[in-house]
């Protein structure tokens, strides 16, 4: 925000964007395979050096060589990840990690992932799902009888940054997605305590239709207009 009052959250790189990230976050990534990944906010992540990464997203990389969340699992910058799909063909840098001991796994259903991410935006304590109840995903956690059906206990997932992607946005925070964009990202958007979008275009307030607004700006604190990822 400038000296004259007038909000206005972009800025001008990404590695603006992600400066004050530390060692040890805990960071939500967007995405679904390849849509709606930042994967330019987190190659700017890698150049800051951040480590010991706690990383909640749908999957551990779904780019080939060392680009996007591949490239922080090859750099050894993440300590934990939590996911729902990790056995991608191209995620080799987060196996090698893993068969080495180096990166703890929590692996979760994919609507109890979204649910938890949810829950924490929403400001809920938790929820019981019958879904993993019996199996070696409920280890640990609180089971109870619902309807004559065992539910296990799930905790809402919350992070220091979430970085999302979007098509739209203006210099207020307010985001518009497009197409698969809207996967996990409006999700993240609301469970993350500073919230970062890399957006194709950045545009005048008001020539985002309010019914288009998928992001009230009020859970956006940084915006950076970049081109496509061609990854």
């Amino acid at each position: 925000m400038g000296g004259s009052g007038v909000i206005d959250k972009t800025v001008a790189t990404c590695d603006e964007a992600v400066r004050d990230v530390f060692d040890g976050a805990t960071l939500m990534f967007g995405g679904f395979g390849s849509a709606g990944v930042p994967g330019r906010l987190i190659e700017a992540l890698r150049r800051k050096g951040a480590t010991r990464l706690a990383i909640i997203q749908n999957g551990s990389g779904s780019s080939s060589g060392d680009h996007g969340v591949g490239g922080l699992f090859l750099d050894g910058r993440v300590c934990k990840l939590t996911a729902s799909f990790i056995n991608r063909a191209k995620a080799g840098a987060f196996r090698d990690r893993y068969t080495k001991g180096e990166v703890e796994l929590e692996l979760l259903p994919q609507g109890t992932l979204a649910e938890r991410i949810r829950a924490a935006g929403a400001g809920l304590g938790g929820f019981y799902t019958p879904t993993a109840a019996g199996t070696e995903l409920a280890k640990g956690k609180e089971i109870r009888v619902i309807d004559g059906r065992p539910h296990v206990f799930e905790t809402p997932l919350r992070a220091d940054f979430a970085f999302v992607k979007a098509h739209l946005a203006d210099r207020l925070g307010n985001l518009c997605y497009r197409y698969a964009m809207r996967n996990f990202n409006p999700l993240m958007a609301m469970a993350g305590k500073v919230v970062v979008a890399e957006v194709d275009r950045i545009v005048p307030v008001g020539e985002i239709d309010p019914e288009h607004v998928h992001t009230p700006g009020i859970f956006v604190d940084r915006v950076v207009q970049v081109e496509r990822d061609p990854h």
